[in-house]
């Protein structure tokens, strides 16, 4: 009887724990996992956005350390919800809404002032200082719908690549 109880908790044991890598190896999941990313600033998200600063031409080093910084707080404000998952053989789509910050909005209206305070700004330099000051004040909202693309390679379901339209997203300056 003692070897029958020590058998049954040792299935019992190997059962739960590949139900539970297969639980987590869901599209959903892996979704989440790429949004939490975000929200925790996870190394390489830090590695993407150094990528992104590095491209940043028209910022001194300052500004670029100002920028980092805004980004960083939009990419911990991003909230999401997962609204459907559908799986097609190999091939899955998961649909999120995500909430983030609304710099589409925040863009424009730097520019219209830009073009309308021209003499206010005698050097680029005052005009991205502005032009990150406003951003920093950024508290308006805007929600996306992303429909996340995802492959099954081996046992294992993968995030395709993001499109551009889908990153302008999650960076919240996506024009409709």
């Amino acid at each position: 009887m003692k070897k029958l109880v020590e058998l049954l908790l040792t299935l019992l044991l190997v059962c739960g724990c590949s139900m539970n890598v297969n639980m987590e190896n869901t599209p959903t999941k892996q979704v989440e996992a790429y949004l939490n990313n975000y929200q925790t600033l996870d190394q390489d998200v830090l590695l993407k956005l150094d990528d992104v600063i590095n491209k940043e031409t028209t910022f001194n080093d300052e500004q670029k350390e100002k920028y980092r910084d805004i980004l960083k707080k939009h990419y911990q404000d991003l909230t999401y919800n997962v609204k459907e998952e559908t799986i097609n053989g190999d091939r899955a789509t998961v649909e999120v809404e995500i909430e983030v910050n609304d710099y589409t909005k925040a863009l424009k209206e730097i520019e219209t002032y830009k073009t309308e305070n021209e003499e206010t700004f005698s050097t680029s330099d005052e005009f991205n200082d502005y032009k990150l000051e406003q951003l920093e004040k950024v508290k308006d909202k805007v929600k996306y719908t992303i429909y996340f693309s995802l492959s099954k390679v081996g046992d294992k379901w993968m995030l395709d690549n993001l499109t551009q339209t889908e990153q302008e997203k999650i960076l919240g300056i996506y024009e409709y």
